[in-house]
């Protein structure tokens, strides 16, 4: 290849707070390469133009189309409030101005619209949180404001987190985005297309990659592809990430390709590094790599490389050189505690394994490589790649954003974390399966991890089955409980509507959960209606779940989201509103006392469920399993011993007390003196630092071979009681 230079480009918008990782994953890769490569996130440099005080004054001066209802009129009438306030907001939100909360939460600094109207008991919202949280949150209902003013008065497809959303969700014809993309360019069009041509000059690129995780990145990704075309020809314009992965695997229209040279699918490293080939001249069109692109005014699907993809452990540690980690704004939304760490502070992303362990469940894309093709990489190049991000970043919170990460791995990740000392705060989506021991995760909260979050799905036993989720409701107490009793927080992800789902099931299903909340086992979750996607079990043979898909019909462009039809389910829309204020309370720690009618203006079933089954499910937890190859791992440091006498009936014993320093207290256990030598000995063994790890058959042996008794009866002593509470792990 003769020197490429490849522009990664997110297209707006994704998230405030933290860069969306696809890019990152990608020149991580062309790192191994040698191929040079520069990122950018345009959501961000879009947001930082937009709200300044030059960009709202040259917003407000944009002429608003058709009649402002009252909350815009007001806006606009306090546009020069502010055009005076926005910059040291912003400052704000990105933690370099913190002593503006002050003034902030005080209400007399910002001016107000009509998200301030939510706000009828800020102290209820957010309970003893300080002046610097509450703060944020007025700041951000100030951003919301500005951002209700630009979609009704300047562009409706304005959004936060997504811009032009509607365009690409279900869209089998590209007609509509195609009228979008030939209209004249809004004012947030403007911005954008201004961003992206100062880059390009910079950098002078020559082939430019859109990583399109979500639909409100499509619209962007298009006016940039739109752009480079009509003024930069010569440039490859390639298209990738989750929405042409998930929607555009049948992509038939050739008017795509009028903004964009190619299109990739499922992971990009190979089909890019194929198409760096072919665009400089060392790889013919036909052996690219699962893309589409059009030939002779055909579009093409090219597939024809023999090259396999590249391993997990070989695609590099992702790379956020050339990202501007500064300008992220830290918002904050109180709707629940998960969505807060999505949306508060900056994360850098890994993966733990590519794809799904599992990859069973009836409503997930199981048939698709991203869920289906599982490989994990080991805890030592995870490890390796958390400190390259670390010391490139300066951030040591990590979100792993596997589809499930597995049980196994996390506990050989948090042992090498511990091992290293790597001081960090870490996150990830779970199953909710029974190897999440007590112990297990003990382990995980010592080396940092703070929440998990699972699918609890419909809390119907019939219906997991029917889903294959490979639990029962049972069982998630039960795992839920251990994580929450080792302080991590567990989110639920919460669905209604699944196929055949009746009434009396949804309200079981919110009956189940108000239980969950209740004995505090789950601190936050989210209901979602069940979506049936072409690439899922459901969507693949729908018949097979007793029900009807009746459309879309597709038209060229894109293909996932069906319609059906739920000829023995419940009337499911109806649930949403109910469903979603029990929960908001709940939440809160509210109303577990009301009947669930309270919550529906219409009549529902009364629950089949006993009033105390999670209650009896978390009484019947079993604890930490253990067998001959369970790992001991002992937290603490070794202890220190000091011998005394024991005097009983004139008999005088000798016995040793083992005294650990731990963070915030001292443990102090005693023992007979061989039995406390021993101890002490074992634990020095069982030491994150240990070179040998200890097992449990090793540790029966030796005490059996030690004192002639069984294991047990170590068991059953107050001394191992002690030390199993102070961090005495089985795993």
């Amino acid at each position: 290849m003769s020197n490429p230079k490849v522009l990664l480009i997110t297209p707006p918008f994704t998230q405030l707070n933290t860069p969306y990782p696809g890019t990152c994953y990608l020149k991580g890769y062309l790192n191994t390469l040698g191929v040079a490569s520069y990122q950018v996130d345009l959501g961000i440099e879009v947001i930082q133009r937009l709200f300044s005080r030059a960009g709202l004054m040259d917003l407000f001066a944009v002429q608003a189309e058709g009649h402002l209802s009252p909350n815009a009129q007001r806006i606009f009438h306090l546009r020069e409030d502010y055009i005076a306030t926005v910059d040291a907001v912003i400052r704000f939100l990105q933690h370099k101005n913190p002593t503006l909360a002050y003034s902030i939460a005080e209400r007399e600094f910002l001016p107000e619209a009509s998200r301030f109207d939510q706000l009828t008991d800020l102290e209820w919202a957010f309970g003893s949180l300080g002046v610097q949280d509450k703060a944020r949150h007025l700041a951000t209902l100030y951003l919301e404001d500005l951002a209700d003013y630009i979609k009704e008065a300047v562009d409706p497809h304005f959004g936060f987190s997504r811009y032009a959303e509607r365009l690409g969700m279900s869209a089998s014809s590209f007609d509509e985005m195609n009228e979008a993309l030939q209209a004249p360019l809004s004012h947030i069009d403007e911005i954008l297309l201004s961003v992206l041509e100062e880059i390009i000059t910079k950098q002078q690129p020559n082939m430019l990659c859109l990583s399109v995780p979500f639909p409100g990145n499509l619209y962007g990704a298009f006016r940039c592809g739109q752009y480079i075309k009509a003024k930069y020809p010569h440039m490859a314009v390639v298209m990738g990430g989750g929405y042409p992965n998930t929607e555009l695997r049948s992509i038939s229209d050739s008017r795509v390709f009028r903004y964009i040279d190619y299109i990739t699918l499922d992971d990009g490293e190979r089909p890019i590094q194929h198409l760096l080939e072919h665009v400089f001249g060392d790889r013919v069109l036909e052996n690219l790599k699962r893309t589409f692109a059009l030939v002779e005014g055909v579009v093409v699907y090219l597939d024809g490389s023999k090259d396999r993809d590249v391993p997990f452990s070989q695609t590099g540690t992702p790379d956020y050189e050339d990202l501007a980690l500064d300008r992220y704004l830290s918002v904050l939304e109180v709707a629940n505690p998960m969505h807060r760490l999505w949306s508060d502070g900056r994360w850098n992303k890994l993966t733990m394994a590519h794809g799904c362990y599992w990859k069973k469940c009836s409503f997930c894309d199981i048939s698709l490589d991203y869920i289906k093709n599982y490989e994990p990489v080991s805890a030592t190049i995870l490890c390796n790649r958390m400190e390259e991000q670390m010391a490139q970043t300066g951030e040591t919170g990590f979100h792993f954003v596997d589809e499930a990460a597995p049980p196994a791995l996390m506990r050989e990740l948090a042992l090498e974390i511990l091992r290293r000392k790597l001081v960090v705060t870490w996150w990830t989506n779970i199953r909710f399966e029974s190897r999440f021991s007590p112990d297990l995760c003990r382990l995980l909260k010592a080396s940092g991890c703070i929440a998990v979050s699972g699918g609890l799905e419909v809390a119907s036993d019939r219906l997991l089955e029917k889903m294959k989720k490979g639990v029962t409701v049972e069982q998630v107490a039960q795992v839920t409980q251990n994580f929450t009793e080792s302080g991590i927080m567990v989110h639920a992800y919460l669905m209604y509507g699944f196929p055949t789902q009746t009434d009396q099931e949804t309200i079981d299903s919110l009956e189940m959960v108000r239980q969950l909340f209740m004995h505090g086992v789950i601190q936050s979750g989210f209901w979602h209606q069940f979506a049936m996607t072409a690439h899922a079990p459901a969507g693949l043979e729908p018949e097979s779940f007793g029900v009807e898909r009746v459309g879309p019909v597709f038209e060229g462009f894109a293909n996932n989201d069906l319609q059906h039809l739920d000829a023995s389910g419940a009337d499911h829309i109806r649930y949403s509103e109910g469903l979603k204020k029990s929960l908001f309370n709940y939440m809160h720690g509210l109303c577990f006392d009301y009947t669930l009618q309270e919550w529906f203006d219409f009549n529902v079933p009364e629950t089949s469920i006993p009033s105390h089954f999670i209650e009896q499910a978390l009484a019947t937890n079993e604890g930490t399993y253990i067998n001959d190859s369970s790992r001991l791992v002992w937290l603490g440091a070794v202890p220190t011993l000091s011998y005394y006498e024991k005097r009983k009936k004139g008999k005088v014993t000798q016995r040793v007390r083992l005294s650990v320093e731990m963070k915030s207290y001292v443990v102090e256990v005693t023992a007979p003196l061989e039995e406390g030598e021993w101890l002490r000995n074992r634990l020095a063994e069982m030491a994150i630092s240990a070179k040998e790890k200890t097992i449990f058959s090793a540790l029966r042996t030796s005490y059996e071979e030690e004192f002639g008794q069984p294991v047990e009866r170590l068991f059953q002593s107050q001394a191992w009681n002690d030390l199993r509470n102070a961090g005495l792990l089985i795993v």
